[in-house]
């Protein structure tokens, strides 16, 4: 037996004003309306629901019994549309994603595509930040979700590693190094480098290649936060720096090069978010990315566990 929740909306109601015209008031329709949806309600049960009386009715033994799950019946489905509500406004909402560099790699618009399948009301918006912040807003909570180089605290965040790629070191086309095919970190020990600021942490400590030094200090030649900065350092002869592969073509321009270098570990990229953080939107921005990897391995021919 199908019965609507219109008509045990309106039997409850009736069930508590004790009276059509009251139960008629409160639901804001007619009393001729309301009288023939009971009467459909009673037939489709097989048994009265109300004793009518002149000036007001009383339930019958099987509108008592009805009258209680009716009422969790109603309340059940209130709750299911304020969860459908819920998903409607998370799906039509903005995710941020930061990046403190170009993303790139071929992998952004495979996690736009099932990202905008599983949410195609969200708006995914890209903000660029400072290489001050390591993480790209994820730690002051201004982006959602982050695409950001490692290493980062894995006490407050996980990611993806979307990228591995190997360190060249970025020099003017003036430099004594400059004519070598691949150079040897080793010999690049006593240069002046270009170095992230002390804000950017353990990623300063990363992009110098500390790990690789032996305890010997790095020389800084000068700070930089942007591309820009970079390259204006480099052609002024201001120091050599590491860079990302997929990011060389940013500052080799005239009068900079970039060679491969030994001697160090190649460098990571990832998709970061805070670990706390359960929000339907940015889950559903992980996962995206996750299946964007599986198939990125699977066109090369690479098996995952």
């Amino acid at each position: 037996m199908d019965v609507h929740g219109r008509d045990l909306r309106y039997f409850v109601a009736i069930a508590e004003q004790l009276t059509f015209t009251g139960a008629a008031e409160r639901l804001y329709v007619s009393q001729p309306a309301l009288s023939k949806q009971i009467r459909k309600l009673e037939r489709q049960i097989g048994t009265a629901l109300f004793v009518r009386g002149p000036r007001a009715v009383t339930l019958t033994a099987a509108g008592a019994a009805l009258l209680p799950h009716a009422r969790q019946v109603l309340a059940a489905w209130e709750l299911g549309e304020a969860a459908v509500a819920a998903a409607k406004a998370t799906q039509a909402a903005v995710l941020t994603i930061g990046i403190s560099t170009s993303p790139g790699r071929g992998i952004l618009p495979a996690i736009r595509s099932r990202f905008g399948t599983a949410f195609p009301h969200a708006k995914p918006v890209l903000r660029q930040f400072s290489w001050e912040d390591p993480s790209a807003g994820l730690a002051d909570g201004s982006s959602d979700v982050a695409f950001v180089w490692l290493p980062l605290d894995r006490a407050r965040y996980d990611w993806h590693v979307v990228a591995t790629e190997p360190r060249l070191v970025a020099l003017p086309s003036t430099h004594r190094l400059a004519t070598r095919e691949q150079i040897d970190f080793a010999d690049l020990l006593a240069e002046p480098f270009l170095a992230l600021p002390h804000s950017a942490g353990i990623l300063r400590d990363y992009w110098l290649a500390l790990d690789a030094r032996d305890g010997r200090e790095p020389v800084i030649g000068a700070e930089v936060s942007s591309t820009e900065e970079t390259y204006e350092a480099l052609v002024n002869g201001d120091g050599v720096v590491l860079l990302a592969t997929g990011n060389a073509p940013m500052v080799t321009r005239d009068g900079v090069v970039c060679r491969p270098v030994t001697g160090i570990s190649p460098c990571e990229l990832a998709l970061a978010w805070r670990r706390d953080d359960t929000r339907p939107l940015v889950r559903g921005y992980v996962a995206a990315c996750g299946l964007a990897r599986r198939g990125r391995r699977a066109e090369h021919g690479v098996t995952t566990a």
